[in-house]
């Protein structure tokens, strides 16, 4: 029985899904299937039940040999990378998934000083929607991953990195930029542009605005935060953005923006990783940067 075997009887229990395993293992679906017959045939016992609203479920036999096999395997994989390693030195490649609003405006500043201080490691970046982010962290194709307003989940442990401050962006030419000081009911009736419904700084923002008694007039929403900020520069609404990602808009003066006098508001910021994961010497020193670079006070 070869540990590829093990490793992808694993990845499929954590999965539960032969195509994710598969992809994982960069193997064939067709092959995950053999190696899963072939440990059913030595044991003599079926591992996986799979049904399609289900999808492949582990029995009480395979959550047995589950149990007992993920701790080796993670130990081996943990013994392998300190073999490796060479004294003193960190390095290797930390693949990280996040999406647009934080990983091209927050986090630039922490890798470049990751690779600054150690020219050895790789970081890896992959830009996804917010649930995406979630299900490749659980299904271990990244080592962490990074999101606006994290949300705890079986499995995954939550690192939190600080905030953004959220504030009114317009156009220059809209009423609001006239304005010295400005209030979250000037954004009332206003035509609004904002993220997507299933975005998570979208239900952010939908309930501050409701606690404070502002009826957002959504005309456009978006998935993108540089598009949301280029249909505000044409005039088309106002916003509710965090203060980072427009700091080449202001300095630019192609958009204008107010922090709420109701304020500050924030947007949490965190990192999530699989929590049965062993983070490698590279993974454990830019998880240490990162956490230093945007948990220090930020200007908004």
């Amino acid at each position: 029985m070869h540990l590829e075997t093990l490793k992808t009887f694993c990845d499929l229990v954590e999965t539960g899904s032969l195509s994710r395993a598969a992809r994982l293992n960069l193997v064939s679906q067709s092959a995950v299937s053999q190696q899963l017959s072939a440990l059913e045939r030595r044991y003599g016992r079926r591992l996986i039940e799979r049904a399609p609203r289900i999808g492949a479920r582990a029995t009480d036999a395979g959550r047995l040999l589950y149990d007992e096999v993920k701790p080796l395997l993670d130990r081996l994989g943990a013994l392998e990378q300190r073999l490796r390693a060479r004294p003193g030195v960190v390095a290797g490649t930390v693949r990280v998934a996040t999406v647009y609003s934080v990983g091209l405006h927050t986090l630039p500043p922490a890798i470049k000083r990751c690779l600054a201080d150690h020219p050895g490691v790789n970081v890896r970046l992959s830009y996804r929607r917010t649930n995406e982010v979630y299900t490749v962290c659980l299904d271990g194709e990244v080592d962490f991953g990074i999101v606006a307003v994290p949300a705890r989940r079986p499995g995954l442990e939550v690192v939190p990195l600080g905030h953004d401050e959220l504030v009114i962006a317009a156009a220059p030419s809209h009423p609001i930029a006239r304005r010295a000081r400005c209030s979250l009911s000037a954004l009332d009736g206003q035509p609004f542009i904002g993220f997507d419904r299933d975005i998570p700084t979208r239900r952010l923002i939908d309930g501050l605005l409701r606690r404070h008694g502002v009826r957002a007039s959504y005309t456009m929403e978006l998935d993108n935060i540089e598009t949301i900020k280029r249909s505000v520069e044409a005039g088309l609404g106002v916003s509710l953005l965090p203060a980072p990602t427009l700091v080449a808009e202001v300095r630019a003066r192609t958009l204008v923006t107010r922090s709420p006098v109701e304020g500050p508001f924030r947007r949490p910021i965190g990192v999530i990783h699989r929590r049965t994961r062993e983070l490698s010497a590279a993974g454990r020193a830019f998880l240490t940067l990162l956490t230093a670079e945007l948990t220090a006070p930020r200007r908004p």
